[in-house]
C-alpha cells in the first residue's frame, strides 16, 4: 500500500460547482489558483501561477459550495491524482500559445483561510498575476 499527501494554499478562480452522483452522493468542483513569486538569475520579479482541479465530496462538499466563493482563500489537504489516459497533469495551451498545466485533487480536508463576506479581500489574488475566466484552463 502506498500513500500521498499534498497541500494547496490558494484562490478559487471561479465559484465552487456543486452537483449529486447518482447515488445521492455531493460532489463539488473547486478550480484553485495557487500563486509564487521569485526573483530569477537575471534579478526580474517573476510570478508563476498553478492550477489544480479539486473535488471535494460529501458534507465537506456541500460545505465548500455553501461558504466558497470566487476568489476565496482555501487550505486543501488530498491526493494528487494524474490524468487517466496519459499519467502525467493536464496539459493546455493559453491564449497567449504558452503551455501550461493543471493538477487534479482529490480533497481529503478543505479549510477555509478567508471570511465568507470577505472573498479574496484576505491576501488572495493580488499576491499573484490577475486572473480572468478565461484564463482558467478548465
Amino acid at each position: 500500500m502506498s500513500f500521498h499527501t499534498i497541500i494547496i494554499v490558494g484562490n478559487l478562480g471561479r465559484d465552487p460547482e456543486m452537483r449529486y452522483t447518482p447515488n445521492g452522493n455531493a460532489v463539488t468542483s473547486l478550480n484553485v489558483a495557487s500563486n509564487r513569486a521569485y526573483t530569477d538569475t537575471n534579478g526580474q520579479r517573476v510570478k508563476e501561477t498553478t492550477w489544480f482541479r479539486v473535488s471535494v465530496w460529501g458534507k465537506m462538499a456541500e460545505n465548500a459550495n455553501n461558504y466558497l466563493q470566487k476568489g476565496s482563500m482555501v487550505l486543501i489537504e488530498g491526493e494528487l491524482r494524474p490524468d487517466r489516459e496519459t499519467g502525467n497533469p493536464r496539459t493546455f495551451t493559453r491564449n497567449d500559445g504558452t503551455t501550461g498545466a493543471s493538477y487534479e485533487v482529490f480533497a481529503r480536508n478543505v479549510r477555509f483561510l478567508s471570511s465568507r463576506s470577505g472573498g479574496g479581500q484576505d491576501g488572495g489574488l493580488e499576491d499573484g498575476p490577475e486572473m480572468k475566466d478565461e484564463d482558467i484552463p478548465f
